[in-house]
């Protein structure tokens, strides 16, 4: 077990914020877990995965808990992963390994922990559709539980581990089942364009995957050189009414049916109708390449891109008539 005081978070959050913790404690194993849940008493927590989807705006002046559970175990089209596993390398493992159905998830960043939470998806996928069963540590009790797909719930970006389960367990595994068949999923986004460009009518898995990393690795700045939390923005989902009103002004407005009462509008689109893209707020600013993803231009502090963030939010309001949340988590 790793239990550090005043403790940099510089490298547990990929929009390069220096915050700093009054204690980390990182498990590597289910046995370390329960150690953990003894150690934390009355002192305030919160737990992190790979730090893609936080954004620090102050030192925390608490315990900082972290999973370093690794391991990948295979039992027929399921495969039992640790929490402290890196989801990309899963999509990465389960293809060089006849597995298939996370090829549309490849690059996004984060823990194996954290796509439980968080429930990712990207072209068309969620992982939702692939999550058989999360194990957890109850933090209340030092027992380990064991929750099927069903019972966390899963919503667009959202599951029970974000409402009345937050803070209440630290996951372990994750247990996702895969298919041994091959069905791409090529029509979201510009896949099957860029497929097409690439001369590939029927591609491999790792084609697909390869394809993916590509179109991401062209909209979404390396956070190794800009700091970022990739899209930082959920996209709403409206009533087909207020669609339908929206259409009528914005003929070219993209949109994605959900069911016959409702449709999700690119919150990226807004965003960009309405100027910022390319945009900065001071040290904080907009991609130019993607007006989903605000960036750290350099030294800014997470108050900055919490001001970047309001004021986005204001103006989308005001043309749109629509309130877009934050997807990312914002300490």
């Amino acid at each position: 077990m790793t239990d550090l005081r005043d403790y940099s978070l510089l490298a547990h959050n990929t929009f390069g914020i220096d915050a700093r913790c009054s204690r980390f404690l990182e498990y590597q194993t289910v046995e370390e877990a329960k150690q953990v849940v003894t150690m934390l008493g009355e002192t305030p927590y919160i737990i992190i995965g790979g730090g893609s989807n936080l954004l620090l705006t102050r030192n925390y002046d608490g315990i900082v808990v972290h999973s370093a559970i690794r391991g990948i175990e295979q039992h027929g089209e399921c495969v039992r992963c640790g929490s402290g596993e890196v989801w990309d390398g899963i999509v990465a493992w389960t293809i060089a390994h006849g597995l298939y159905g996370g090829e549309n998830l490849s690059l996004i960043p984060g823990d194996v922990g954290a796509s439980a939470v968080q429930n990712i998806g990207a072209y068309g996928v969620e992982v939702k559709d692939l999550i058989e069963q999360v194990e957890a540590v109850e933090i209340a009790t030092g027992r380990l539980c064991t929750f099927t797909n069903a019972e966390c719930q899963y919503g667009y970006r959202d599951s029970r581990f974000k409402h009345d389960w937050k803070n209440r367990y630290l996951i372990t595994h994750v247990t996702y089942r895969f298919s041994q068949t091959f069905e791409p999923r090529l029509d979201y986004g510009n896949i099957r364009s860029e497929l097409e460009r690439r001369g590939i009518s029927s591609p491999t898995a790792s084609q697909l995957r390869e394809v993916v990393i590509d179109i991401r690795q062209q909209k979404l700045p390396d956070p190794q050189v800009t700091g970022n939390a990739g899209s930082f923005f959920m996209n709403p989902v409206v009533s087909r009414e207020k669609y339908e009103a929206l259409a009528a002004q914005y003929p070219d407005m993209p949109h994605y049916t959900i069911d016959a009462e409702h449709e999700k509008i690119p919150a990226g689109w807004m965003i960009d109708q309405c100027g910022w893209k390319g945009r900065s707020l001071g040290r904080a600013g907009v991609h130019a390449k993607q007006a989903l993803v605000l960036v750290n231009l350099g030294g800014a502090t997470g108050q900055e891109i919490v001001d970047l963030c309001e004021t986005i939010r204001r103006d989308v309001k005001e043309r749109f008539g629509i309130t877009i949340h934050p997807e990312v988590n914002i300490i």
